[in-house]
């Protein structure tokens, strides 16, 4: 059985020399992992960028980055029998010249077959997106674009090419619907772990993926805090000191309940481990998260679009705008695109289609036992503008949905 307590410790202690104010460019892609798991991590970079330089000529390639957990220099280590193994993707971020929609259409697919080809060997996922320096300048702050520009480590180029990315160095200015975004991803988890539950059928396969959306969300739930009170952080053990840092409140009376999951979530990060917990266990822990969880993202909300919400049901049933400063003509290309000329008509044709997702996520993981059945996929169905039979139905369509919007 692992201790938390002490495999946080023994975690920031060993990363004491990592800093929060700039990148991690030191040579370790995991705090403590062997060294057979750092050599192997460093041939994959080695596999990958030689890979990269086959497809793509030197004049058009700007650089080559490794993000994620190990680019961080925090991944998680999978102790195994046989040692240390890597667990975490492996997420390349190739910068090229030139314009980006051009780019894409030309060199995603020899990347996508180069990333199919170094997944086995690299025992883990390996992932190639396609990205541009200039891009990148122009962006607006993300969440996504803090933690890339602050935590990753150079395969091919050096810090200079991150000239003009300032703006993406300061956690304060993340704006507060990132944070809902990631309640939104790591809600859905919770929402694609729920009809894994309830499958006839129940393998370790898919006692596995609950048990790593589980912990992806107690992780969420604590930098989804963090993230609204401009205290959010690139490397998750600073995360970890500040989020054990808050003090509970009115404002926050189930802030004790987020420290607690948020330890186990940093446990599980950087010692992940195959689930192997039964079915009824993991339902119990899955009950207990997706109630925090909708506590926690009625605050947000309230807090995001200065408007309280009372339930999940109210929040669904409102008119408010959920997602305002997207732009109205731009929103009505979507919905055709996304929904056909039907979907046009009416107040909701300007809206951003990822409100749809909002809603029907808030109908199926926190209404259901609420509700008639008929009912739910009425709502759903009018949400998701498709014909649903069933809740796996409901959850096929909406993850559907998510997939272009999340």
């Amino acid at each position: 059985m692992i201790d938390a307590a002490d495999t946080i410790q023994t975690v920031e202690t060993a990363s004491g020399q990592l800093s929060s104010e700039r990148p991690n460019q030191g040579k370790r892609f995991t705090v403590d992992g062997s060294e057979e798991l750092e050599t192997h991590l460093e041939r994959t970079c080695r596999k990958a960028l030689a890979g990269v330089q086959h497809l793509i000529a030197e004049r058009k390639l700007e650089g080559l980055l490794l993000a994620g957990g190990y680019g961080r220099g925090e991944g998680g280590v999978l102790r195994t029998e046989t040692g240390d193994q890597p667990y975490n993707d492996l997420e390349f971020y190739v910068f090229l010249r030139g314009n980006d929609f051009l780019n894409e259409r030309r060199y995603h697919p020899g990347l996508q077959d180069l990333a199919e080809q170094l997944s086995p060997a690299a025992r883990v996922e390996v992932e190639f997106k396609i990205l541009s320096l200039g891009k990148l300048r122009r962006s607006p702050v993300s969440m996504f674009y803090y933690d890339l520009v602050m935590g990753h480590r150079w395969i091919r180029g050096e810090e200079g090419l991150l000239s003009g990315c300032e703006h993406h160095r300061d956690a304060e200015r993340i704006p507060l619907a990132e944070a809902t975004r990631l309640m939104m991803n790591r809600c859905s988890g919770l929402l694609l772990a729920r009809a894994r539950l309830e499958r006839a059928e129940f393998s370790p396969g898919d006692a596995d993926f609950v048990g790593r959306n589980l912990a992806k969300a107690q992780l969420a739930f604590g930098d989804t805090i963090l993230t609204a009170f401009g205290r959010y952080d690139w490397s998750c053990v600073e995360r970890h000191k500040r989020v054990n840092q808050l003090k509970a409140s009115e404002d926050l009376p189930w802030l004790s309940e987020v420290q607690r999951h948020y330890t186990s979530g940093v446990e599980f990060k950087f010692r992940p481990r195959r689930t192997v917990a039964s079915r009824r266990t993991l339902l119990d822990k899955h009950n207990e998260l997706s109630s925090l969880g909708v506590q926690l993202w009625l605050w947000l909300e309230s807090r995001r679009l200065n408007c309280p919400f009372v339930s999940a049901r109210d929040y669904a049933c409102s008119s408010v705008n959920k997602c305002p400063g997207t732009g109205g003509w731009r929103n009505r290309a979507l919905n055709l695109r996304t929904f056909g000329l039907s979907a046009l008509p009416g107040p909701r044709g300007s809206l951003y289609p990822r409100e749809r997702v909002f809603h029907a996520l808030v109908w199926l993981l926190w209404q259901r036992e609420k509700m008639d059945e008929s009912e739910l996929l009425r709502r759903v169905a009018g949400e998701l503008r498709v014909v649903v039979g069933s809740f796996s139905d409901a959850v096929a369509a909406y993850t559907s949905l998510w997939r272009q919007f999340r």
